[in-house]
């Protein structure tokens, strides 16, 4: 179980996009630990978002970390312009890419341009996909829905993917964030944390709430009593 500090990061696809520099603000202001941007065109999910102008605008508003999702085809064309834009950490669906060299050669490509690199995984598409890639990022996503639409309902049935990258990510590459996005509100939270995750985008738990300070402390109060609990539950085994 990793002891990485727990971080949670709200979606601004949740946010109001009239005003979104001030969303920004606001989140920093009620203690989010990263801001998630989640970028789609159309094509790889049936939904379209944001592009690079807007992540450099959010870089202009707030110092948090950026966690940029591409949601894209062919994402090694758009990675230089996220990584200008200042995205700090990016990530690429392994669904996108066409084999696992292409997948290491994004990866590459990110870091070789100065951000975190981030590995996406689709919920049908199984942990050994990032496996032998795992020495070359810095972070795993898990979809925990379908991708393109926010608002949805948590998909259980990644948990035991979750808790296979946690094993291999603890014994082989501690340094991995494993990331958890989709339908994450106080009551999925805790499932998420006990299988391993670390990182927590969640979107309506927090924008959609009437405090955004209370709505993430809430999240991170549960995340940490799952995770202790888990430790707790460990220690006793030995």
């Amino acid at each position: 179980m990793s002891g990485a500090a727990l971080r949670i990061a709200p979606s601004m696809l949740a946010a109001n996009f009239g005003k979104l520099a001030a969303e920004a603000r606001a989140l920093g202001e009620a203690g989010a630990d990263w801001l998630h941007v989640d970028v789609m065109d159309g094509h790889f999910v049936p939904n379209l978002s944001i592009g690079p102008a807007v992540v450099a605008a959010l870089r202009e508003a707030t110092t948090l970390p950026l966690d940029v999702h591409l949601m894209i085809e062919a994402p090694e064309r758009w990675v230089p312009e996220f990584a200008r834009a200042g995205a700090d950490r990016i990530g690429v669906h392994v669904e996108a890419l066409d084999e696992g060299e292409a997948l290491r050669r994004c990866l590459a490509q990110i870091r070789g341009l100065g951000a975190r690199a981030c590995a996406v995984l689709n919920p049908a598409t199984p942990a050994e996909a990032v496996e032998s890639a795992l020495g070359e990022l810095d972070q795993v996503l898990v979809m925990s829905v379908n991708p393109g639409f926010g608002g949805q309902g948590f998909m259980p049935e990644v948990l035991p993917k979750l808790r296979r990258l946690r094993q291999w990510i603890d014994a082989r590459a501690p340094g991995v964030a494993l990331e958890v996005d989709g339908g994450i509100g106080p009551a999925t939270i805790a499932e998420a944390a006990r299988a391993g995750a670390d990182v927590f985008v969640a979107g309506t738990a927090i924008l959609g709430s009437g405090d955004y300070g209370a709505a993430i402390a809430q999240l991170r109060q549960a995340a940490q009593a799952a995770r202790a609990g888990t430790q707790a539950a460990a220690r006793g085994a030995c």
